[in-house]
């Protein structure tokens, strides 16, 4: 009872682990740093998924009034311009708006800060890229989470016990694909329908590796269930589900997911929408400021940056 109590919970760590960076390193997961203006810290995050049928706001916490600040953004994977975003600062809060995009459209972009004195470009390094998505209702949304944390819960549950001494295996191959059915292939295809107007987007159809990796834990535990029933010592093949199971879901979510090929959409999706709530009399900076935000922005789909320190 001891060892099985250890099992469960060690299952549950390397679950909860594996969820963690699976999310943290995957595509979706906002970009976040920090840089010093007049001696204050300025941390930022940026967005790089966002759901809904409204624009994407992107704000910079500064808490100082006389920091101007500018959004430069283009369509991902396209030949277009980069267009200029004011942003408005309220009380040392900057924040402007990107076009909203169809599901599966993507813009990168990146924030200009300049006092008149020192300006940067946040991030220092790449752009930043965000996928539009549609809103998916939390009635489908959370069972789907759920069932996919505890499908991978009980196929890590079931790797451990083939270290127990009189280890049993039928129980937990039944209920981890009971799990992978429900929460990969009836509520994850909803998922999918909500965000991305697409049921499946895996193989055959696309490259989703967030549905293609499902479909392979499905296989290796099918394969395994059988072997449990058939097969005197199951015991490698339900290790091995297992494995490739904890390996696949440490697959970055949203890996090669749903996106836009601009060049086969209509002209009404390009990236041209005007913010008129953004819209000020000036909307582009003057002089040094103007200059070296430029340098940066001829480098049409180039990452280097023209910021200072």
């Amino acid at each position: 009872m001891k060892r099985s109590a250890a099992f469960w919970i060690l299952a549950l760590l390397l679950t909860i682990a594996s969820a963690v960076v699976q999310r943290v390193t995957g595509p979706t997961y906002p970009v976040s740093g920090k840089t010093m203006m007049h001696g204050e810290k300025i941390e930022f995050s940026f967005e790089r998924s966002h759901g809904g049928e409204d624009n994407a706001v992107i704000r910079v916490q500064t808490h100082d009034s006389s920091i101007r600040g500018e959004v430069a953004w283009k369509r991902y994977k396209t030949a277009d311009e980069w267009q200029r975003v004011p942003m408005k600062n309220e009380g040392g809060d900057l924040s402007a708006q990107l076009p909203h995009q169809p599901p599966g459209g993507k813009l990168q972009y990146r924030v200009l800060l300049d006092d008149g004195v020192e300006s940067f470009t946040l991030p220092a390094n790449d752009a930043v890229v965000m996928r539009f998505k549609g809103d998916v209702p939390l009635a489908i949304l959370i069972p789907h989470i759920i069932a996919m944390f505890g499908a991978m819960l009980l196929s890590t549950r079931a790797g451990l016990e083939c270290f127990a001494k009189i280890p049993s295996y039928k129980n937990f191959a039944a209920w981890t694909i009971g799990f992978l059915v429900i929460g990969g292939f009836i509520l994850g295809p909803l998922v999918q329908l909500y965000a991305f107007n697409a049921w499946w987007t895996g193989w055959p159809f696309g490259g989703d590796l967030t549905d293609n990796k499902t479909a392979i834990a499905l296989a290796a535990w099918i394969v395994s269930a059988i072997a449990v029933r058939k097969v005197a010592a199951p015991k490698n093949w339900v290790l091995a589900a297992s494995i490739i199971t904890m390996v696949v879901f440490l697959i970055p979510h949203s890996l090669f997911g749903t996106e836009i090929d601009y060049s086969a959409e209509p002209q009404h999706h390009a990236a041209s929408a005007e913010i008129h709530q953004n819209k000020p009399e000036k909307t582009v900076f003057e002089g040094r400021a103007a200059k070296e935000f430029s340098l940066y922005y001829r480098e049409v789909d180039g990452i280097s940056t023209a910021s200072r320190s």
